[in-house]
């Protein structure tokens, strides 16, 4: 019965590692803001487990507009102000 014991108190403990390095790479639910000034304008950058996802834009004068993703690009964002433009849009299939 000892040697019971012992064996499952070994594996408990063989064990508590991996449960504790799980538990430090689970998402985040705050975004990460990233905040940085470029000549008259105020720029926040939304992240969400290192993705970005929206941009706030506040000029020195004027109202603040946010830039969402239009597609799954890096580089293709628009003003989310303009819901005309929000169409979503995925890619199912490619040929080359």
């Amino acid at each position: 019965m000892r040697t019971l014991n012992r064996l499952l108190l070994l594996g408990l403990l063989a064990t508590m590692p991996v449960v504790t390095l799980a538990a430090d790479d689970a998402p985040s639910a705050d975004p990460d803001v990233t905040i940085r000034t470029e000549g008259d304008k105020t720029i926040q950058e939304y992240r969400q487990n290192g993705f970005l996802y929206a941009i706030k834009i506040t000029p020195k004068h004027g109202k603040p507009y946010f830039l969402v993703r239009a597609d799954g690009t890096d580089a293709n964002f628009i003003r989310s102000d303009q819901p005309d433009m929000l169409i979503p849009s995925w890619k199912i299939f490619e040929w080359k």
